[in-house]
C-alpha cells in the first residue's frame, strides 16, 4: 500500500525539517517546498494528500497558493502563519484552506489537525452517494454537480457543502457555529464572519438562474436556513 504525501510548505527549512519527522512518523511519505512556485509545481506532480501552507512564502504568497491549487483540486489544505489577525484567518479560508494554524506551534498540534481535517473529509466523501432534490435545485454529491432547472451552477466544494447541510433539512435553522461545526470542525477555532461570506458568495452564484421557489434565509440575530417559498409539488 502506498504512503499517502505530505507537501509541506515553508521557506523556514528548520520547520520544514521538524515537521518532516513528525509527518514520517505519522506514515507520510514528506514532499517539501520552499517557495509559491515550487509548491504548486510539487503539487501538480506528486498529487498529495494534504498540504501545509505557509502564508508568507516567496515568489508567490500561500493565499495565492491556496486559490490557484482550489481552482485545480480539491487537497486538503492547512494554512500556517506567523500572523494571527482575524484578517488573515477569513482570507485564509475564504480563499478554500481547510483550516488555519499559527505560529509558533507544537508538530502534534499539526498532527492533530491534520488527522482532524482528513477525518471531516472522509466523513465527506462516505456521504458521495447522496442526491437532493427540492424546487428544481439538484446536489450531487457524488461529484459535487448543483443545478438549478437543469442549469448547471459553478460552485466550490465548501460552498456545495454549505447548500447540502441547508438544503437537505429545510426549515432548519443552523446558527453559524453550527455551521461552523459541520464544515470546518469541532476543532476549527475560527471565526463566524467566514460563514457570512461563504453565504453570500453562495446566494451571488445561485442567483444567477431565478429560483422563486427557495432560498436561503437569513434568521436575524440566529443564522440562516433554506426555506421552501410555495407549497406547490
Amino acid at each position: 500500500m502506498t504512503a499517502p504525501v505530505m507537501l509541506i510548505a515553508d521557506d523556514n527549512k528548520q520547520i520544514c525539517s521538524i515537521l518532516e519527522n513528525y509527518a514520517k512518523k505519522e506514515g507520510y511519505q514528506v514532499i517539501l517546498a520552499n517557495d509559491g512556485e515550487q509548491t504548486l509545481f510539487q503539487c501538480q506532480k506528486y498529487h498529495p494528500s494534504i498540504v501545509l501552507l505557509d502564508v508568507m512564502m516567496p515568489k508567490i504568497d500561500g493565499f495565492e497558493v491556496c486559490r490557484k491549487l482550489r481552482s485545480q483540486s480539491d487537497v486538503p489544505i492547512i494554512m500556517i502563519t506567523a500572523r494571527g489577525e482575524d484578517f488573515e484567518k477569513i482570507m485564509g479560508l475564504d480563499t478554500g484552506a481547510d483550516d488555519y494554524i499559527v505560529k509558533p506551534f507544537s508538530p502534534g498540534e499539526v498532527m492533530a489537525r491534520v488527522r482532524a481535517v482528513l477525518r471531516r473529509i472522509e466523513k465527506t466523501e462516505s456521504q458521495k452517494e447522496g442526491v437532493c432534490s427540492i424546487k428544481g435545485l439538484s446536489i450531487e454529491l457524488s461529484n459535487y454537480c448543483v443545478t438549478i432547472d437543469g442549469t448547471k451552477i459553478a460552485l466550490t466544494k465548501k460552498e456545495v457543502d454549505l447548500l447540502w447541510v441547508l438544503a437537505t433539512n429545510p426549515t432548519k435553522v443552523f446558527s453559524r457555529e453550527n455551521l461552523l461545526d459541520s464544515l470546518w470542525g469541532y476543532d476549527y477555532y475560527g471565526d463566524s464572519r467566514t460563514v457570512d461570506s461563504h453565504i453570500k458568495r453562495l446566494r451571488a452564484k445561485l442567483e444567477k438562474v431565478p429560483h422563486p421557489l427557495w432560498e436561503i434565509k437569513t434568521v436575524w440575530g440566529i443564522g440562516y436556513k433554506f426555506e421552501v417559498l410555495s407549497h406547490e409539488i
